[in-house]
């Protein structure tokens, strides 16, 4: 375990609270002690749900570990069923409860109580939350699902004649990185093929519903890290087929219609001839040049990072220079597609080997999580939100998936507009200096001379000139015990403007090379001279 100021996951727990927030008539007692309650922010916070999660804490404190904080827990289980009356209880411990060995489990199914009771065993300090969620929807699945499984050996009937095909969606849930809106547009998706949706699963759906999971005739997964599990055991115990493309750009949407329409039976050629999507033309379009071939680093979940590698790639013409994951439970998906690509996959949870990463790489755009932000906007890189954890702003109150054809739309907007703003941003720039369009200047297009409220005219002042750095005086040297220690090259300030005029997202690699080249030539005070020797020391 590792110390952190940022982490990518929360603890298993939190997870396990994912789903049961997800679901409806569900209710989790945790064995947690008192400040362990922090997770309530999260969906009220973070994902701004209307009421807090249907969570019931022991809240036990040092002064109870003296005495049974067993009998705490059996007695805020009772409680629990007696005041939500939900029709599933979970049970479990958080990390520092899971200490004391108290057992929820089989405390709660002493207690006799009138609900079924799915017991979480979720080891805190070697699993994390994605882990956690899996684990928790499997058990509520074997769970509910289980009663109904059909005996062992029994081959599943075929669907009546004229009865449309049927699937379940498994994986959304509660805190996850747009999947509310991410089950409409797949939903449509497999109406507009003739495909019915029975339950989505875990987001939305009772313990009915799960019960009834068996009786679709196949599974589509949409996020494997929460629902691979799940759906394996659906289809040992019932026969069920799964899909495995998740439907993320426009490529993996045309294979996932496709595999579905194979595994339903249904002809998806309607659906695929016009793709509602402008992320083809944009790709086809001389606009595009602009962009071919920037260098992007991609970094998330499993799912979402190998889905936005291919899109950015395959799709976008950039080059991908870069894929990790923190998520270890698919990092042999990752690492193929790495190599696919020609790249060391980058497996792990610490964000600094991720920024130290990013800045060996010098990308021109990263596409990561709220962490590869803060990372990026550190460095003056570009950046897109492709994955979770994320904060307020990826929850939006509009309609924004990830997934389907307008999901292709949502990822355009989201990845191009860093670039190109990026761009108008390196023009104004340039331009700042002109006599029509510095910050004294009024609009072009309204003319000169114009008067302004105090009478004078438009013209009667001088135009601001680019700030720039002042000049430096020439570096002193660092008297240590009878020795002279040069200080590191500093800029003069007509080279700090020449390097104003580089495009932002390679200026940050430009100054790093050119200091670098000054302290090897033993250069003081970097000129502009220096900084275009630097340029064609690096560009042999």
């Amino acid at each position: 375990m590792q110390l952190t100021v940022w982490t990518y996951e929360g603890p298993p727990h939190v997870g396990a609270m994912r789903v049961a927030t997800a679901m409806q008539d569900v209710h989790y007692v945790l064995h947690a002690p008192q400040g362990d309650t922090y997770a309530d922010l999260l969906f009220t916070m973070i994902e701004r749900r209307d009421r807090r999660p249907p969570v019931t804490y022991t809240t036990f404190q040092a002064r109870d570990l003296g005495s049974d904080t067993a009998e705490l827990f059996k007695t805020a289980a009772a409680e629990a069923v007696e005041r939500f009356q939900p029709k599933a209880l979970m049970v479990g411990a958080s990390c520092t409860a899971e200490l004391i060995q108290d057992d929820p489990g089989g405390l709660a199914k002493a207690l006799g109580l009138s609900v079924p009771v799915v017991p979480l065993e979720l080891p805190s300090y070697s699993k994390k939350e994605n882990w956690g969620a899996a684990e928790t929807f499997y058990q509520m699945v074997r769970t509910l699902a289980g009663p109904s499984a059909p005996a062992p050996g029994t081959v599943r009937p075929q669907r009546e004649a004229g009865t449309r095909p049927s699937c379940n969606l498994l994986g959304p849930t509660a805190l996850g990185f747009r999947h509310r809106d991410d089950v409409l547009e797949v939903t449509k998706l497999l109406q507009s093929i003739g495909v019915e949706v029975r339950t989505v699963a875990p987001l939305n759906a009772t313990p009915a519903d799960l019960a009834r999971l068996g009786e679709a005739d196949f599974n589509v997964v949409l996020y494997p890290e929460i629902a691979q599990t799940a759906a394996s055991w659906l289809k040992r115990t019932f026969g069920q087929p799964h899909t495995r493309t998740v439907p993320i750009g426009i490529g993996a949407t045309r294979d996932f219609l496709a595999e579905v329409g194979e595994l339903a039976g249904v002809d998806p050629s309607a659906a695929l001839a016009g793709a509602p999507s402008r992320l083809p033309w944009w790709s086809r379009s001389i606009d595009s040049t602009y962009l071919t071939g920037k260098r992007v680093f991609v970094f998330g979940d499993g799912c979402h990072t190998v889905a936005a590698a291919r899109i950015a790639q395959e799709e976008l013409g950039f080059e991908v220079v870069g894929l990790g994951t923190y998520s270890r439970e698919m990092a042999r998906e990752v690492r193929a597609a790495a190599e696919g690509y020609g790249v060391e996959a980058l497996i792990t949870e610490d964000y600094l080997e991720v920024e130290a990463r990013i800045e060996a790489l010098q990308p021109e755009l990263v596409l990561g999580t709220q962490m590869e932000r803060h990372i990026a906007k550190r460095l003056g890189i570009g950046c897109a939100v492709i994955s979770a954890p994320v904060h307020v702003q990826d929850f939006p109150a509009r309609y924004a998936p990830q997934m389907g054809w307008e999901g292709a739309n949502v990822i355009f907007d989201s990845w191009v507009h860093p670039l190109m703003m990026g761009l108008e941003e390196h023009l104004l720039g340039m331009f700042r200096e002109d006599f029509e369009f510095n910050d004294a200047a009024g609009g072009s297009h309204l003319g000169h001379g114009g008067k302004r409220s105090d009478g004078t005219t438009e013209t009667d002042e001088p135009s601001l000139s680019h700030k720039t750095a002042p000049a430096h005086s020439e570096p002193a040297q660092k008297e240590t015990s009878g020795t002279s220690e040069p200080v590191a090259p500093v800029w003069t300030a007509e080279a700090e403007s020449e390097l104003g005029k580089i495009p932002f997202f390679v200026r940050g690699k430009a100054r790093r090379n050119t200091e670098r080249f000054a302290a090897q030539q033993s250069i003081a005070a970097i000129t502009v001279e220096t900084l275009y020797d630097a340029k064609a020391h690096f560009g042999k």
